[in-house]
């Protein structure tokens, strides 16, 4: 059995994939730990897999503002180092890397020591940290139909986004009670990455007597900081409670993906695999200022495949007009749903699993001198 160190710390984006991945190959047998950042997005997370083994490491994610680019550049010399020493006392197999500002160190650390680095690119637009890493990896994960120019053709593999196994469709009604909203009615499910948007929060709070009105209940996953969670209880044309639950984090993604009957979100890869996993609709917003407006070209490939509609940030004033259009085409609902089934890559971590395991095989018949060093 081989010997895996997971770099994907910094936002749920990278960890939940990590997890995922780290669940899978610790079921094979083979040994993992994970590579987390001191966020409290990761932290949060992590209580949930008290099995899991992580390992914290300096990181802080860059910004073109003096202070913090000051201190990414700072925090990137020291997760450096402590790649290094780390690597130095506890030497994996492989390296995988999902991207972010955790990246850097561990990769280059990697490289020096001889060590297999993967790279995983979950966005259709890669990462400054994947494009400037691409040279220092041994395989390179790219979604289906995505290319990075210059990588050797023998080290760029297409699969999808590892998803967590709890990441599963749930029965609707089960999972309404379980959040605490309404079973019958429709149901939005809000959601801003895993860090909040400030913006679709307000919209929720300027918007929800609109929506309760037409008998619609939110569920709303605001984001750690960005408001403290909270019910609001409406009558809807009926006389019917309504209700938009805030949640400043929810661990029951399961849940919450089942609950609802659509989705108003951000494009994060990561949020729009878990549609496609549960096959729910969605609006998605793209967040204007995401690195290299990565999160439009995933929007983009989401609405192209059928899988929902896009609304852009300066467009948000008819954010509430489509909601409520959407929620109430069932033919349109319906014909989204069958494009999110088709569009489910079930067998992507199959592939990503198949692959590791033989570079992990590799490294260890390196490391006893059973391979040449061209391998």
């Amino acid at each position: 059995m081989s010997t895996f160190v997971i770099s994907c710390g910094g936002t749920g984006g990278h960890l939940s994939p990590g997890i995922a991945l780290a669940e899978r190959l610790t079921a094979k047998g083979h040994s993992v730990r994970l590579l987390i950042s001191r966020k409290e997005v990761d932290s949060r997370l992590m209580r949930k897999y008290p099995q899991m083994q992580t390992v914290e490491a300096p990181g802080a994610a860059f910004g073109l503002a003096p202070a913090k680019l000051a201190k990414f550049l700072l925090s990137q010399v020291a997760g450096f180092l402590f790649a290094l020493n780390f690597l130095q006392q506890n030497r994996p197999d492989v390296i995988v890397a999902f991207g972010g500002f955790m990246t850097v160190g561990i990769t280059l650390a990697g490289y020096l020591r001889g060590v297999p680095v993967v790279l995983h690119e979950a966005n259709r637009k890669p990462g400054r940290a994947v494009r400037m890493l691409s040279g220092f990896a041994r395989r390179i994960y790219l979604p289906p139909g995505v290319r990075l120019r210059g990588l050797p053709p023998q080290a760029l593999r297409h699969c999808g986004f590892p998803l967590r196994q709890e990441i599963r469709p749930l029965p609707r009604d089960a999972a309404r009670v379980r959040l605490g909203v309404p079973v019958e009615g429709k149901v939005l499910l809000v959601l801003g990455g895993s860090q909040g948007a400030q913006s679709l929060n307000n919209w929720v709070s300027h918007h929800f007597g609109k929506l309760a009105a037409k008998g619609i209940s939110v569920i709303c996953v605001s984001g750690i900081g960005k408001g403290s969670g909270g019910l609001i209880e409406c009558l809807d044309a009926q006389g019917k409670r309504r209700v938009a639950r805030m949640l400043p984090f929810c661990d029951d993604m399961a849940a919450l993906l089942s609950s609802a009957d659509l989705a108003v979100s951000r494009a994060g890869a990561g949020s729009l695999a878990e549609f496609i996993r549960c096959h729910l609709p969605a609006i998605v917003v793209p967040y204007p200022h995401a690195a290299d407006n990565h999160q439009a070209e995933n929007a983009s490939y989401f609405e192209r495949q059928g899988g929902g509609l896009v609304v852009d940030q300066e467009e948000m004033v008819r954010l509430t007009d489509e909601v409520l259009e959407l929620m109430f085409n069932d033919f349109l609902l319906e014909s989204f749903r069958r494009n999110l089934e088709r569009m489910e890559h079930s067998n992507s971590l199959d592939l990503l699993l198949h692959d590791l395991e033989e570079l992990g095989a590799e490294s260890r018949q390196y490391a006893a001198g059973e391979l040449p060093a061209t391998v």
